[in-house]
């Protein structure tokens, strides 16, 4: 789950340093403005060095492509370091290198997002760059014809070469039948190779929009100035009206489904997932944190339960995790995945998994674990805090998929407030084997065919 994008390494020293769940503190220091063309400006000034972030998220993603049309959003991405009518072809990373900066950007299901991290006295460089191609983007042929082999390339690169990743994308395929989720960000390849330039135009002047973006700023800046610069930068830019967007709910399931992936590669692998319901109101919701904390005991930590039994003592697996994301626009999953240990199979390792779900759901978690598990999840967050990087990430991750990111802190307050019973009840609830999907890696001998080298000119935030 990424309500507050919880990551657990690293935490158990601060929470025994603490010697209990660290307090929290008062809701973040942003200031929010909205331009006349309906643009979202959040400011959260912080002074600790001399650095700004600014982010420009846009509420679009694969999740509001159509058939045919898979991967665009992402190549679209790509086409917006390519040049504008006053920026050429590859100007934009030039300009903020040259300024002292880094830039990147990134696309998901639910959204995408470009950012630039650089001193705080060229903010309003990275603001008029940013406006600049948020309405000025060119779109040449040339550009585009070299761009979308790169894309293709890193199809190839990150998935059809990685196992897991093939696991993964199979295994969406195969859990979803009508929501778009099914479909990977990068998109299938028959797409991207019948894909023209137009059809990233197109998505472009539909989606990007100043009323459909959100503008975080965090650094080393005043509130005021930054709100003066968006007004003068992107305020001019006239607002267009989005297309509606329809419900796309999920059918219910039916009954498990399995897939196997075959590929060469060394060890099999094991991945199942169910659909749990995802965080809508942070105020009155309780599965979604219970949820979290499932995971969190289950593997939150090297003491919890799916590394000590699985890994550890009965050496059925040489990793094992556990998983929930809850924060998105489409529904939320939580993740089982293992690999098993030399000599033991995909279907053993399966029922170790079923095993330790089935351990909570008749015997529950104790206090004592969950204790533990929130002190860590929360303890990482204050861990997190400190980089700017990751506070306008947080911010632009909450805003753009509904939920204030005002609430972040009650997020924080919900999860150390879950019970030992609500955490087995959820486990209860939603782990129902007709709601599985189960994905088997079966490895196959190597043929001598050499993985795809990394793409030039692929980029991309992780």
């Amino acid at each position: 789950m990424q309500l507050v994008k919880i990551w657990f390494t690293a935490a158990l020293s601060l929470a025994a340093a603490l010697g209990t769940v660290p307090v929290l503190g008062a809701p973040p220091a942003t200031t929010e403005h909205r331009l006349a063309n309906g643009m979202q400006v959040i400011v959260k000034p912080d002074r600790r060095a001399p650095v700004v972030v600014v982010m420009v998220w846009y509420r679009v993603g694969s999740v509001d492509e159509v058939n045919g049309m898979t991967g665009v959003a992402h190549a679209l991405e790509h086409m917006m370091f390519k040049g504008t009518r006053t920026t050429a072809v590859g100007e934009y990373s030039r300009i903020i290198a040259a300024a002292g900066g880094r830039d990147n950007a990134f696309t998901s299901n639910d959204y995408t997002g470009y950012f630039a991290m650089l001193h705080q006295s060229h903010l309003e460089l990275a603001l008029r760059l940013e406006a600049d191609r948020m309405v000025n983007l060119t779109f040449s042929p040339e550009e585009w014809a070299k761009e979308i082999r790169v894309v293709m390339e890193e199809r190839r690169y990150r998935t059809d070469d990685r196992p897991r990743s093939l696991v993964y994308e199979q295994m969406m395929a195969t859990a979803l039948t009508a929501h778009p989720y099914r479909n990977p960000v990068i998109g299938w390849m028959s797409d991207l190779q019948n894909m023209t330039v137009g059809d990233a135009r197109e998505f472009y002047q539909r989606w990007y929009t100043p009323n459909n973006a959100v503008l975080v700023v965090v650094g080393d800046v005043g509130p005021q100035e930054v709100i003066a610069l968006a007004e003068k930068h992107f305020g001019g830019i006239r607002a267009r009206p989005l297309p509606a967007r329809k419900p796309q709910d999920e059918p219910p399931q039916l009954g498990t489904k399995h897939v196997t992936v075959k590929t060469p590669a060394e060890l099999p692998y094991v991945l199942m997932v169910f659909r749990a319901p995802s965080l809508r109101a942070p105020e009155k919701d309780s599965e979604p944190y219970a949820l979290e904390m499932l995971a969190a005991v289950l593997s939150g930590n090297p003491a919890a339960r799916l590394p000590r039994s699985l890994v550890r003592v009965e050496r059925l697996a040489s990793s094992a995790s556990a998983s929930y994301d809850g924060l998105a626009r489409g529904p939320g999953f939580f993740y089982f995945s293992a690999t098993p240990t030399l000599g033991k199979t995909a279907a053993e390792v399966e029922q170790g998994l079923r095993s330790e779900m089935a351990k909570i759901i008749n015997d529950g978690v104790t206090q004592e674990e969950l204790d533990r598990a929130q002190a860590q999840a929360i303890a990482s967050h204050v861990y997190q805090r400190d980089s700017m990087m990751y506070q306008a990430r947080e911010i632009g991750a909450m805003e753009i998929t509904g939920i204030s990111h005002r609430t972040i802190d009650l997020q924080l307050q919900k999860l150390r407030e879950v019970t030992p019973e609500q955490v087995r009840e959820v486990a209860r609830k939603y782990y129902v084997e007709d709601a599985f999907t189960i994905a088997y890696f079966d490895p196959q001998l190597f043929a001598g065919r050499r993985p795809a080298a990394p793409p030039a000119g692929a980029r991309h935030a992780e």
